[in-house]
């Protein structure tokens, strides 16, 4: 049983790895859209590429804030925040209770 255990410590912590580098993905995709980048820059294509899937789905249930403000980005991080402290930290507790 200690190795399901283990396995399971393992995929929360990749999970934690794999969420806290999207949010930073997230956070470079939000500074630059302040200035006005190169849409052919290989950095600026990545992070458009790796977050606009997840950001059209927000947007289209999220309605536009007056001022024409794009609040999808910070949807996105809160819900990184969740799964974070929710499903990481309930594969953790799991994990420690099966050793």
């Amino acid at each position: 049983m200690f190795l399901f255990a283990n396995f399971l410590s393992a995929v929360a912590q990749v999970l934690n790895t794999v969420l806290w580098l999207y949010m930073w993905i997230l956070i470079g995709r939000a500074l630059i859209s302040w200035v006005n980048p190169d849409p052919y820059n290989a950095i600026v294509r990545f992070l458009h590429n790796a977050t606009e899937p997840l950001l059209f789905r927000v947007r289209r249930a999220l309605p536009v804030v007056a001022g024409g403000m794009d609040l999808s980005p910070l949807v996105v991080i809160l819900g990184i925040f969740f799964l974070q402290s929710f499903l990481v930290q309930s594969l953790l507790d799991l994990s420690f209770r099966l050793r």
